[in-house]
């Protein structure tokens, strides 16, 4: 009983290690804001991620737990480090440049390993972070050092990586780049996408971390 008192007792999704010392479980979103994003895929692309934030919400395990951070590219931007879910907020995304995504993967990876760092330096426990790539392009700078920081990660075991292509994505190149296969989104359904997101996000948060987890099916969003 005295747990479940202390577990309350955490102030609802505080970033503060003192005051919330739940695991943690870290989501890194790296997000095409390129030129050919304009119009309705942005639009959609800012309504999926306010679904995936309302989501969590209602989940108070992941409230605690999951922290999300956001990367657009071009220019890569950090749009906003890792936050617990209340806490996280994102300025409505607009579309401009070019398409540097062997840049964005690399701060990715980078920011993924100093919070890793932060966690151990604070006793705090960690599930293994989720980095997610949607792109509706192909990179306009180098790929092939983040490519092998990313199959590096991967085999072991720092991070899982995931790519989604958007229509016109160059899904053959994004092959090269994740070592797990990369989906194609069907459409513009970004809702659907981070609707399924959420659920895997809530699915992982309420087991201890190192847990086995067996991922939802990507069925309703993802050309299969």
């Amino acid at each position: 009983m005295d747990e479940y008192i202390s577990f309350e007792q955490i102030p609802f999704g505080s970033d503060n290690f003192a005051d919330n010392p739940e695991p943690r479980c870290p989501c890194v979103l790296l997000l095409d804001t390129s030129g050919s994003m304009a119009g309705n895929p942005i639009r959609q692309l800012n309504e999926g991620i306010k679904t995936f934030r309302n989501e969590l919400l209602e989940d108070p395990l992941a409230v605690k737990r999951v922290e999300i951070a956001v990367i657009t590219f071009g220019p890569v931007t950090l749009e906003s480090d890792f936050h617990t879910v209340p806490n996280f907020g994102l300025r409505e995304l607009t579309t401009n440049a070019d398409t540097p995504m062997g840049a964005a993967i690399a701060m990715g990876i980078d920011l993924v390993n100093k919070r890793k760092q932060e966690y151990k330096n604070h006793g705090i426990g960690y599930y293994k972070p989720w980095i997610i790539l949607i792109t509706d392009g192909a990179p306009t700078d180098s790929w092939e050092h983040a490519a092998s920081l990313v199959k590096e990660g991967e085999e072991k075991k720092s991070f899982a990586f995931f790519a989604i292509g958007i229509e016109g994505a160059n899904m053959k190149l994004l092959k090269q780049i994740s070592p797990r296969e990369p989906l194609k989104l069907k459409g513009l359904m970004f809702r659907e996408f981070f609707m399924w997101l959420s659920a895997s996000m809530k699915i992982v948060s309420g087991k201890s971390p190192g847990s086995s987890i067996n991922l939802l099916p990507p069925t309703g969003w993802a050309e299969l």
